[in-house]
C-alpha cells in the first residue's frame, strides 16, 4: 500500500511533456541571450574592413579574416601584457595562497597567543579600508613602485578569503589534530597532511578567487605602474578603448592598423580565451569537492 502512495506521488510530481518543453525553450533562449554577446564579440573580430563600414555584423563575418589577430600580436605590447598577467596570475596566486592559507590556520587554532586580537585587526579593514594616497605611500615607500610586486605584496592576504578559509579549517574535527599531535606531528605537518587535503573545495575557491582577481586587475596597475613594458593585458585592453586600436598600434609600429572595433574585439577574445580554457576545469574540481564535503560533513 506505501509503495502505491509513493508510485503515485512519484507519477503526479514528475513534469508533463508541455511543461518540459516549456522548461527547455526557457533555458535555450536564455542560452542564446547569454551567448550572443560573446558570439557578437567573436564575430566582429574576426571581420574585415568592409563588414564594418557597411554594418554587417551580427553572428557570422560576412569576410572573415585574421587581420586584426595579426595586427595586435606583431607589435608585441600585447604579447607582453600576456606575459605580465601569466606572472601575476602563477607567482601571485601561489603567494596569496602561501600567506592566506598559513595565517588561516594560524587563527583556526585553539591557544595561539593573540589569536583573537589579530583576528579582529582582520575584521576591521574589512569596514575601514585604506584610501588610495595611503595605500600609493606605503607601496612607494617600499620600492615597489614600476614592479609587478605592487600588484602582489599589498594584497597578499584579503580578509574576506582569510575569514572564509578560516571557518573552513575550523569545521575540521579537532580530534584528527589531536590525534596527530599525540604521533608527534608538528603543526606544519598537520597542515600539510591533514587540513589541506580535506580543505580541497575551499583552496579551490580561494585560488580561483586570487587567480581571477590577478586577471582582471587593471586599477592598482594604473597606480602604481608607469612603464608600458609592465601592463597587464587588462591595461592594455583599457588604452585600446580609450584611445583606440589606430592611434595605439600607429604609435607601437607606424603603420596603418585595421579598425579599431576589429582590434578592441580581437583584444577582448585573447584577453578571455585563456580563463575560458582554464575555468571550467577549476569549476568542475570546485563543485565536486563542495558536493563531496557536503556529503561527508
Amino acid at each position: 500500500m506505501e509503495r502505491q502512495v509513493y508510485t503515485d506521488m512519484v507519477r503526479w510530481d514528475k513534469p508533463s511533456f508541455l511543461g518540459q518543453s516549456i522548461l527547455y525553450l526557457t533555458m535555450l533562449i536564455l542560452a542564446v541571450v547569454m551567448l550572443f554577446p560573446f558570439l557578437y564579440v567573436l564575430a566582429v573580430s574576426f571581420s574585415s574592413s568592409r563588414d564594418v563600414a557597411d554594418g554587417r555584423l551580427i553572428i557570422f563575418p560576412a569576410h572573415p579574416t585574421l587581420a586584426a589577430y595579426s595586427w595586435v600580436l606583431q607589435g608585441g605590447q600585447f604579447l607582453q601584457g600576456l606575459e605580465n598577467s601569466f606572472f601575476l596570475v602563477g607567482i601571485g596566486t601561489a603567494f596569496n595562497m602561501l600567506m592566506t592559507t598559513t595565517m588561516a590556520y594560524a587563527l583556526s587554532r585553539r591557544g595561539v597567543p593573540g589569536n583573537k586580537f589579530v583576528l579582529w585587526a582582520v575584521l576591521l579593514t574589512l569596514l575601514i579600508a585604506p584610501g588610495i594616497i595611503t595605500k600609493y605611500l606605503v607601496v612607494k615607500q617600499f620600492g615597489l613602485l614600476n614592479t609587478l610586486w605592487a600588484l602582489i605584496i599589498p594584497g597578499a592576504i584579503l580578509p574576506f578569503n582569510l575569514v572564509v578559509l578560516r571557518q573552513f579549517f575550523l569545521s575540521i574535527p579537532e580530534e584528527l589534530i589531536d590525534s596527530a599531535k599525540l604521533d608527534g606531528a608538528n603543526d606544519l605537518q598537520i597542515l600539510r597532511s591533514i587540513v589541506l587535503p580535506l580543505s580541497k573545495a575551499a583552496l579551490a575557491a580561494i585560488a580561483l578567487f586570487y587567480a581571477v582577481g590577478h586577471w582582471n586587475s587593471f586599477f592598482d596597475a594604473t597606480i602604481y605602474l608607469n612603464n608600458p613594458q609592465l601592463y597587464p593585458v587588462s591595461v592594455i585592453l583599457r588604452l585600446l578603448v580609450l584611445q583606440g586600436g589606430q592611434s595605439m598600434t600607429e604609435t607601437l609600429t607606424g603603420q596603418t592598423a585595421p579598425p579599431d572595433q576589429t582590434v578592441q574585439m580581437a583584444v577582448v577574445v585573447l584577453a578571455i580565451v585563456p580563463i575560458l580554457l582554464i575555468y571550467p576545469f577549476l569549476q568542475k574540481y570546485f563543485t565536486k569537492g563542495v558536493l563531496t564535503g557536503s556529503i561527508k560533513g
